[in-house]
């Protein structure tokens, strides 16, 4: 038939497809032996130690790395109970192999024991093959427990120290977002730690009425500069103002800014404390050195006044009387200044507070109906005795009072408050009508030669600081211009060992 294979094609034809059998089966020996080189390759060259082992936990066949973990050749590794290398049997291995056995894989990490003493902490991966050999991938994570340790340590040192500082420290970020502020930074913003963190640096400081011009003149400093340190005055609604030293540092890491403050209102107080005691003190010794001498020639002149006064016509009275006012002025004025120049020796005794100030405003009631100025009193029934020098006290309601009223000269109300605090001290309270004061004068106040009375000489208000002072009493004065002033005294009511009220 034609197209039909010769016996001899046939022949040769098989041999043909015989050989490319023989060439595929050698080329499958050669693949699988190549598969396994490469297997043994990986095997014995892995960087994580290889083990594997039987369902009893003997290691049946262990790569280089694994021998390095252990401490041992391949050889001792090889026959040992994987699971007497373990440190500890704890809840922990158990929950482990039981958890392995369920589902048969786990990862997780165990300290072992080494042949040689040695403790490590090897993180593994276990699979269990139903062939019988399971195995287990091991990598030592010795050093990175001890660095995560470490940095665990250190933070929290760093923690203590941050929230164990004396000083209020925030960290924000360049959105100028609160990341974190310790407890002191806390305690003296007056808000909670949830308040705080996360809210705007920005309107956090503007909640507390910082000038927004003096805000952004240090931010812009501290974006130039790095760094930079201030002082910033802060008032939050009707809360005393309080003065804050800071210092700030952009970038400390990587987008993350720090600021330290600390409270500076009470060092400033006792540095004005100092310096109006320095006042005190020079004015005391000039007062001591010249009062007698001005007295002496004063009583000569009233001397000589008294004996011409019958002598005096008519025309000539008016000047009578002014010479006569004026020498009563100059002996107030010496007085005041001896007040100011030695201790004076007065005697603490029990007494009524309302009943001073009712004398004091029955006193000067003449003098306010003269400026068309009223009273309003508001006297607490029952107080207790205050221990008191009455005379002082009194001189230091009439000279609040009487300025009250020549701050008024249009008239208006002046409102008189007694009553018991809280805090078991006397308030007595002084309220005007008239045009107030500046921040900058209330600081001034008090201080000799201070005054915003065309005649007056600032005295009478320093005597009167003075006296509550010695009475262990503080003076606040509050005012807005164009609305008033008030004077808030506070008196203690027990005495000390001096007999002095506390």
């Amino acid at each position: 038939m034609e197209g039909a294979l010769t016996n001899e094609e046939c022949q040769q034809l098989l041999e043909k497809i015989s050989a490319l059998e023989k060439e595929n089966k050698r080329l499958k020996e050669e693949l699988v032996n190549k598969n396994d080189d490469l297997y043994i390759d990986l095997f014995e060259e892995a960087i994580d130690g290889i083990v594997f082992w039987r369902e009893n936990g003997e290691v049946v066949k262990a790569n280089k790395s694994s021998a390095k973990i252990f401490e041992c050749s391949q050889n001792e590794l090889c026959g040992k109970r994987l699971f007497d290398f373990v440190y500890e049997k704890n809840e922990k291995f158990h929950t482990i192999f039981s958890e392995l056995n369920r589902t048969g894989a786990i990862r997780d990490e165990l300290l072992f024991l080494m042949p040689n003493g040695q403790k490590k902490l090897l993180e593994f991966t276990a699979k269990i093959n139903r062939n019988g050999f399971n195995i287990m991938i091991l990598r030592n994570v010795t050093e990175r427990f001890k660095m995560e340790k470490k940095l665990r340590e250190s933070e929290q040192k760093f923690r203590k120290i941050f929230d164990g500082s004396f000083d209020g420290i925030i960290l924000w970020d360049e959105n100028f977002k609160i990341v974190d502020v310790n407890q002191t930074g806390v305690k003296m913003l007056g808000l909670s730690k949830e308040e705080i963190i996360g809210q705007s640096l920005t309107t956090l400081l503007s909640k507390y009425n910082v000038k927004k011009e003096n805000l952004e003149e240090y931010m812009k400093k501290l974006e130039k500069d790095g760094q930079i340190t201030g002082t910033l005055s802060t008032k939050m609604n009707d809360t005393k103002q309080k003065y804050f030293e800071f210092s700030a540092k952009s970038n400390l890491i990587s987008g993350l800014n720090l600021s330290v403050f600390r409270d500076i209102t009470e060092k400033l107080e006792m540095e004005e404390q100092l310096r109006k005691s320095d006042t005190l003190h020079v004015i005391g010794e000039l007062a001591a050195g010249i009062a007698h001498e001005i007295r002496n020639p004063m009583t000569a002149l009233k001397g000589f006044i008294q004996l011409l006064q019958g002598s005096i016509k008519e025309d000539h009275s008016m000047y009578f009387h002014v010479i006569s006012t004026e020498l009563q002025r100059m002996d107030s004025i010496i007085n005041e200044f001896l007040i100011l120049a030695k201790p004076q020796a007065v005697k603490f005794v029990e007494c009524n507070v309302v009943k001073i100030m009712r004398e004091t405003v029955e006193l000067l009631n003449a003098q306010a109906v003269l400026h068309d100025v009223q009273f309003k009193t508001y006297y607490e029934k029952d107080l207790q005795l205050l221990y008191c020098e009455p005379n002082q006290l009194k001189k230091v309601f009439i000279n609040i009072i009487k300025n009250a009223i020549e701050v008024m000269p249009n008239g208006g109300i002046i409102t008189v408050s007694v009553k018991k605090t809280n805090d078991n001290k006397i308030h007595i309270s002084v309220e005007d009508e008239g045009p107030g004061m500046s921040e900058e004068k209330i600081k001034k106040l008090g201080e000799p030669f201070f005054t915003t009375k065309e005649r007056g000489t600032g005295l009478g208000l320093m005597v009167s600081y003075k006296i509550v002072e010695e009475h262990n009493g503080v003076i606040d004065v509050q005012s807005k211009e164009g609305i008033g002033t008030t004077f808030h005294i506070y008196l203690p009511i027990h005495k000390d060992s001096e007999g002095k009220s506390l």
